[in-house]
Formats: structure tokens, sequence, C-alpha cells
């Protein structure tokens, strides 16, 4: 398990391309949270959890940010939907099943799941009073349901015992479109420095931070914004994090389809200008990091079909998004293609 904040970061890193304000936030929160628990077991200290909120388009990154956390952590991970919740006449139930799927996470150890991460996303769309007719109610009924919770309750389970959320970290996540709109409302007037020695990078932080009177006027109700007070926003990918995400983390697409087609005895090598070509088209779809998954298999596929019936093919190249890949037997296979090295190997 990884102490520091600083290790935490570093281990993001080897798997989450950019972010790194959000990154920074997300370690020195699980960071604190973890020092609160152990001086309130000592009982040096009256536990008040820190809950995290990140704000980012879809396909920036928070899910996998938050699943990549707890592997670093080493602690249990599921996550919720709170669309779902919103839509469920039983939303006590469905919390509960998303508990019990944490036990599960857990092995079963309850006591190892009350110390895990629940992520429950899309939580925007939970907006009280400016939506129309019971949706609006519904959202807000939903939040009410995870007040308890997140502020730390014990939860009678349909299977028997109960289950303490004291020490669940809860991380919500969400686009929030339109909360540029408020931010530039309720931040005109700012923070405003007194003294020589104030920094305008401090003064910017946090002028440029979401307050729970920003989220309230979102639509949150201020009881549940105010479970959420560490904020962390992240960004949109751009065409050059697309293509780093697409080469270089440890389970990189690149790695994955390169082992993929090693084990069938052939190496697969793609032009660095095809990365561009596939973040292009990523970005066209507007789902950010997600849609590079589809289009990479899409790209691939005629070749994973012919391959595992070629055993004489022994390298594929593809130059191109939008040209046919190139079969090469064992005699055929040249010199590295350029940029082969430097893609392939992971540096």
């Amino acid at each position: 398990m990884l102490g520091t904040p600083s290790q935490i970061v570093a281990f993001l890193d080897r798997h989450v391309v950019g972010q790194e304000e959000a990154k920074r936030q997300l370690a020195v929160a699980v960071f604190t949270h973890r020092q609160k628990l152990a001086l309130a077991q000592e009982g040096r200290l009256a536990l008040e959890k820190s809950n995290v909120l990140l704000i980012g388009p879809t396909g920036s990154g928070k899910t996998l940010l938050c699943e990549t956390l707890a592997r670093a952590l080493e602690v249990p991970f599921v996550t919720g939907n709170a669309t779902s919740l919103a839509q469920s006449q039983y939303v006590n139930e469905e919390i509960e099943a998303i508990l019990l799927r944490l036990i599960d996470k857990a092995g079963g150890d309850i006591a190892r799941a009350q110390r895990g991460i629940l992520f429950i996303d899309e939580i925007d769309k939970l907006k009280a009073g400016g939506e129309e007719g019971a949706r609006g109610g519904r959202g807000e009924r939903v939040q009410h349901a995870l007040l308890k919770i997140m502020e730390g309750a014990p939860v009678k389970l349909p299977v028997g015992g109960h289950f303490d959320t004291t020490e669940t970290l809860f991380i919500c996540g969400g686009a929030f479109v339109g909360i540029e709109a408020i931010l530039a409302d309720t931040h005109a007037y700012g923070y405003i420095a007194t003294g020589a020695g104030e920094e305008q990078q401090v003064l910017d932080r946090l002028n440029a931070r979401v307050k729970p009177t920003d989220l309230a006027r979102y639509g949150l109700i201020p009881e549940f914004a105010g479970r959420l007070p560490i904020v962390a926003r992240l960004q949109p990918l751009s065409k050059q994090m697309l293509v780093r995400i697409q080469t270089e983390p440890q389970n990189a697409l690149y790695k994955q389809f390169r082992a993929i087609f090693a084990s069938l005895g052939a190496e697969l090598v793609i032009a660095p200008q095809v990365f561009e070509e596939i973040a292009e088209l990523a970005i066209e779809y507007q789902a950010g990091a997600r849609a590079l998954r589809g289009i990479f298999e899409e790209m691939l596929t005629p070749a994973l079909y012919l391959v595992p019936d070629h055993p004489e093919v022994k390298r594929i190249e593809i130059d191109s998004l939008f040209e046919r890949p190139r079969y090469l037997r064992a005699s055929e296979s040249g010199p590295p293609h350029p940029g082969a090295g430097r893609t392939a190997s992971g540096s």
C-alpha cells in the first residue's frame, strides 16, 4: 500500500495520462482520510469525512482515476450510477446492493469493505428544484438518501448484519455542464489580495474553486453539496493527450493489442500518425478517451480475424487508420517500422 501523496501520484502517473492537479488533490484527500482514520482509532480525533467531487467532461478519466487510486491503496472499489438510483423506486435497496458489491469485492470481509472506495457517477443528474416534474423530485430524494451514508452511518443489510460507512471514502463525479456560467457569475468579485506577500497563484486557485454554494445553485441541495468539501476538476482531453493515452500507460491499448498478437506469434506495428488519426476521430465523437477502444478494435478487426488462421503471418503493419493492414511473412519482415521502437517499448 502506498503511503505519501507523492507516492500515490507517481502510481497514478503510470496509469493515467494528464490531469496533474486532480491527481494531487485526490492523493492528498485519501492521505488525509487515512490519517484521520488512524487518529480517530487512537481516540485523538473525531472523524469528519472529506468526500470528494470530480467534475469533468465525459471520457476525461474520472472513473479510471478512482479505479487506479483504489489499486494504489489496495482497497476494494465499486461504482454506482446516480441516474440509475434516480430511476429506481426503491433507492435504499439500490444503495444496499451497491454496498453488497463492495463486500463482494472485499472477498466477504466486511471490515475491509468498509474501508473501500465508492464512486457514484453522474451525480450532476440529481438536480433538485430546477428540473421539471418528477425528475427533479427523484433527484432530491436520492440526494437525501445518500446524505446519511456519505456522512457515515450503519446500514442494515438484507443478508443480515450492518455495513458502517464511517470509514468508506465516497467520490462523486459528473460533467456538470453549464457550471461555468455559474462560476462566472458567483466569482465576479472573487478574492482580492490585501498584502504584498500574497501570491497570485494562491488567489487564482481560490477564485477558480467550485464552492458548495455554486453546487447548490446548480441543483444539489446544500446539505449534499456540503458533504463534498473537496472538489477536483478534470480538463477536457486534448488531441495530444488522446495520442499519449493510446501508447504510454502500463495498460495502454497499443500495448494490450501488441501482447495479443505476440501470443499469436506476430508483431503488431502501428505508425505514429495512426494514433493521431484515431485521436482526431475520438474528438469528433465527443466521448473523450471512451471512444478510443472502439476505434482501435474496429481498426484491428480484420487482422484479428485473419491472423489466428495464418500462423505464417509474422508482422502486421498499419500506416493509416483508413488503409488496410499489411501482412508480412517471416521472409518479408524488414527493418523496424519508423517509430515502432518508441511506441512499442513502453519507454
